[in-house]
């Protein structure tokens, strides 16, 4: 239970230090992502959902065996981001920038969440 409790702690704050600027940062993405933001319901919607999750993470940090099924819906969460920018790389779509690599520390996270699944206990009796 130790290492769910440390690797959801520190999920949840190193996805609140990487999100939170995000929202103050559209015009620097604009500047460097031309066109610029046709859509920007798509771009705070993102950051919005994402920092939402690192609540969702604190939450399972402070009892992770209660919220156990949670974790796998965690690791989902994880996925979604690795697969698209996966996807999109290797159609062409997305170069190794920023959010290429940025997918793959999602996927350090999705493979620590697994983890932590596997080792937290079906109830505290376990």
């Amino acid at each position: 239970m130790k290492f769910a409790k440390i690797t959801y702690w520190l999920a949840a704050i190193y996805g609140i230090l990487v999100l939170l600027p995000g929202f103050f940062l559209e015009g620097e993405f604009n500047r460097t992502s031309p066109p610029d933001l046709t859509h920007p319901e798509f771009y705070y919607g993102f950051y919005g959902s994402a920092l939402v999750w690192q609540l969702a993470f604190i939450l399972i940090a402070r009892d992770p065996v209660r919220y156990r099924p949670l974790m796998l819906v965690s690791v989902l969460e994880k996925a979604g981001f690795l697969i698209a920018c996966l996807w999109l790389w290797s159609a062409g779509r997305l170069g190794m920038i920023g959010p290429f690599y940025g997918s793959l520390i999602d996927g350090m996270w999705m493979v620590l969440f697994a983890i932590a699944w596997i080792r937290t206990p079906l109830s505290e009796r376990s």
